[in-house]
């Protein structure tokens, strides 16, 4: 299995996928639609049209996984992306609501300090955290 660690970040592709896409499908897609590395040991998530499937591509250091999910009933609650851009980023917890069936658009950001990836002791210090509804942060 492979664990979540807190340099993973995890990206969610806009948009619908062929489910019938395999290894070197998705990863193509993560490299040219994406624009990112998919050997990065960063999670991606494709769904299908009908948001009743999805499938998770991920590198843990020795291979590539390809996991993925039938919905029997119902339907994930796919987040819609900011225009022009072709991924939305989730954090853990979100993918597990995501997962579970929880629709972000209605749950909201509480206004804990979150540091930032890359972000200056400084620029924290300067933007206090604000509280921020997933779908102001374009997640959702």
């Amino acid at each position: 299995m492979f664990g979540i660690g807190s340099a993973t970040r995890i990206y969610l592709a806009a948009g619908a996928t062929d489910m019938r896409k395999g290894f070197e499908g998705l990863y193509g897609l993560v490299r040219d639609q994406l624009q990112l590395e998919p050997l990065s040991g960063h999670i991606f998530i494709f769904s299908n049209a009908q948001r009743n499937r999805l499938k998770l591509l991920f590198w843990d250091g020795s291979g590539l996984w390809v996991c993925a999910k039938r919905l029997e009933k119902g339907r994930f609650r796919w987040p819609q992306a900011e225009a022009g851009q072709s991924r939305v980023v989730l954090s853990q917890e979100e993918l597990a609501l995501l997962v579970g069936g929880i629709d972000l658009a209605g749950s909201k950001r509480r206004a804990w300090f979150r540091k930032v990836v890359g972000g200056s002791e400084g620029e924290l210090a300067a933007k206090p955290p604000q509280a921020t509804t997933l779908l102001q942060e374009g997640i959702a």
